[in-house]
């Protein structure tokens, strides 16, 4: 075990921090962490762009956008406190001489946290600058952020670029969906409570259904956008890891590697979707102009910037199957797209219906139990139910109720935890079990790649939907072929 290991991070460099991560989430993410005063005390931070910054002008920058990004709930005392840690170093990330400057500024032989919130195709440079002024050392951890390549073969590239200089324990693949409470509290649902640990396989369970629904569109994003689209955005990463903690088995504890290995179980069991299954498995769709909260919105093809003949999609729906014992015979049913109604992501696992209806008066076939996670906006766990209308009647009447557990209710309004909070604290204290091992990333490649070549064999342009709807039609036929309905 390095030294790497052994204890919390006493610097961080944070590489683009003048970009958009930095100023959305990571500066917010680590003011909060400051102010519940978890942060080490002489913990140093050093913001690292090509940016022309002084330190107190940087410290500024990163005032104002804490103040843009959480607006009236910072404190001024902790703000002080906070940009207090920041310098700033100018640094072309091409350029060894700046790496020189760097080590300048660090302490020698204190564990630092090398966080990588810039493209993914430049990570091998950075770590390779790190490398040659004895900075990828074994006191040193790397934070990824995704996508990490497009496809398999440029995925382990920039995996053996990184693995060259630093091990497998020292790098910290983020997705920030395994930060968020309610994706963590799967393990809790799961593995805490026998209601559900006794019936969670296919003898209970009928189907699942996985959304992740944004409103919103590129955003000015076109170009990193067209050239990675919803299927490598959202698919590959956020919903394949969201799959593999809903249908894994119970891992020996909770530590990093129990629990990565049984993901990874689930990933190579999911079966494959090619040219010989692609149209009764997978959908993709491309948003045209619509209304969206009684606004006119832009197509795909008609946002600024847009390539008219692009055929990048917007929209994916998949039936997944994993071939093992426990889930033999269940479809999992992922669903991703932009300019939908609203904002909105969550899994519902239906139970199977009971086999005998005494109720029938009320339902000719009873309403399958359902339960219900939500991820956001309005993050908790709600479990649908049926259950006796009150009142005298000479017959029982029930009806579905819901038992509603919203964290922002259980918690009494206390502040739901940000993903990133929870992960840099977890990066920072040298805990890996939040963070995707490379087998994961390349095993998701391997079956993402697979529908991906098939749509790219059909020559099919992607199915149309209305911005604002809930996607293409062949969407929902796609479910509707096993006699079901999205929930929604």
């Amino acid at each position: 075990m390095t030294q790497n290991n052994l204890q919390s991070a006493e610097q961080i460099v944070l590489f683009g921090a003048a970009g958009d991560l930095s100023r959305r989430k990571l500066f917010a993410a680590l003011y909060h962490l400051e102010s519940e005063q978890l942060l080490h005390g002489d913990l140093k931070i050093i913001g690292v762009a090509r940016n022309d910054y002084s330190d107190q002008e940087f410290q500024k920058f990163v005032a104002d956008n804490l103040a843009t990004f959480i607006g009236s709930e910072v404190t001024e005392d902790v703000v002080q406190r906070f940009t207090a840690r920041f310098t700033y170093l100018k640094l072309d990330f091409s350029d060894q001489s700046g790496y020189t400057r760097l080590k300048a500024e660090l302490k020698e032989e204190a564990t630092t946290l090398y966080y990588l919130a810039t493209p993914p195709a430049i990570y091998g440079m950075i770590c390779e600058g790190l490398n040659a002024h004895q900075l990828a050392n074994d006191y040193a951890r790397v934070v990824m952020e995704k996508p990490i390549g497009h496809d398999l073969a440029s995925s382990q590239v920039i995996n053996d670029q990184v693995n060259r200089f630093f091990s497998e324990s020292q790098i910290y693949r983020i997705d920030h969906y395994l930060g968020k409470e309610t994706v963590l509290n799967l393990l809790s649902l799961r593995f805490a409570n026998s209601l559900f640990s006794t019936n969670w396989d296919h003898n209970c369970i009928d189907h699942v259904q996985i959304t992740v629904a944004e409103s919103v569109g590129i955003e000015g994003r076109w170009g990193f956008y067209d050239e990675t689209g919803q299927m490598r955005d959202m698919v590959q990463n956020h919903l394949l890891q969201i799959l593999s903690l809903l249908a894994m088995e119970p891992p020996t504890d909770l530590s990093a590697e129990s629990i990565r290995d049984e993901k990874l179980k689930v990933l190579k069991a999911l079966r494959p979707i090619n040219k010989t299954n692609i149209h009764e498995k997978a959908v993709r769709g491309q948003y045209a102009k619509g209304y969206l909260n009684g606004q006119e919105v832009p197509g795909y093809l008609e946002e600024e910037g847009a390539n008219k003949e692009s055929t990048t999609e917007s929209f994916v729906a998949i039936k997944a199957e994993i071939d093992n014992w426990r889930w033999a015979g269940v479809p999992f049913y992922l669903r991703t797209g932009k300019r939908m109604p609203r904002k909105h992501s969550e899994v519902v696992i239906y139970f199977k219906h009971q086999p005998h209806n005494i109720f029938s008066h009320s339902y000719a076939q009873l309403p399958a139990n359902k339960l219900t996670i939500r991820l956001q906006p309005d993050e908790g766990v709600e479990l649908t139910v049926m259950n006796k209308i009150p009142g005298i009647s000479n017959e029982i009447e029930v009806k579905e109720t819901k038992l509603d557990l919203s964290f922002s209710q259980i918690t009494e309004n206390t502040r739901v935890i940000d993903a990133y909070e929870r992960l840099l604290l977890t990066a920072i204290d040298g805990n890996q079990s939040l963070f995707i091992r490379r087998d994961e990333v390349e095993q998701a490649w391997n079956w993402v790649d697979g529908i991906m070549d098939a749509w790219n064999s059909t020559n099919e342009l992607p199915k149309s939907y209305a911005a604002g709807s809930w996607g293409p039609v062949a969407s929902i036929a796609l479910i509707a072929r096993d006699d079901r309905n999205w929930d929604e």
